[in-house]
């Protein structure tokens, strides 16, 4: 139930984020977003017991806190390219040889515990896909982070992001009933139940691999 409502929470913030930023801009305490995402990864630093997760997370915490002293609005609008580089390498690995099954398919098993044939393929490509969104987000960021206005920059970030995410999955759902007619497909509604309550155990196994 605590780890729930940490990735609520988590969820929460991250959804927010750009605006957070863009009123810190526009307030002139740019440096606020960054701060309080740094002492987030340095708490997760200290609770994971992988030392290489622990290092990675303890190294961004500390670049986020010299940033939002010294570089503050570059900072604070460079931490949503992390977080799509850091959604591109998770699932992006899954697809390197000795490091399946792939992202999207251990959700999956977990909804058809007898896996069915031509599933497994299915869900490589589709990981495969998310991996290339995630890299295209990671460069537009970067794009509006530089030479974007702010506002163009928190639309995109705050908006434009998950009405794309939307449209893929919604893209997806319809798409495999098509690809996959006799398969008995869960309804959304349990779906996004088996990811909130598995996917940070996911997610954290791929860490550890």
């Amino acid at each position: 139930m605590i780890a729930i409502i940490k990735s609520i929470v988590a969820t929460g913030l991250f959804l927010t984020y750009p605006y957070l930023v863009y009123r810190g801009i526009e307030s002139g305490m740019a440096w606020l977003a960054p701060a309080i995402f740094s002492g987030i990864y340095l708490l997760q630093a200290f609770a994971v017991r992988n030392v290489k997760t622990r290092i990675y997370k303890a190294l961004i915490a500390v670049a986020l806190l010299l940033g939002a002293y010294y570089l503050q609005t570059i900072t604070a609008k460079v931490l949503p390219v992390l977080i799509q580089l850091m959604l591109m390498f998770f699932f992006g690995r899954t697809l390197l040889p000795g490091k399946g099954p792939s992202f999207i398919e251990r959700f999956v098993r977990l909804e058809f515990p007898e896996f069915p044939p031509g599933i497994s393929e299915y869900c490589r490509q589709l990981t495969l896909l998310w991996t290339g969104f995630f890299a295209f987000n990671a460069g537009m960021c970067v794009l509006l982070a530089v030479w974007g206005p702010d506002l163009w920059w928190t639309l995109y970030n705050g908006v434009f992001i998950y009405l794309m995410i939307g449209v893929l999955m919604i893209g997806e759902y319809v798409y495999r009933h098509f690809r996959f007619p006799d398969l008995g497909i869960p309804d959304p509604q349990s779906t996004i139940r088996t990811m909130i309550v598995n996917g940070r155990k996911i997610w954290m196994d791929v860490q550890e691999r």
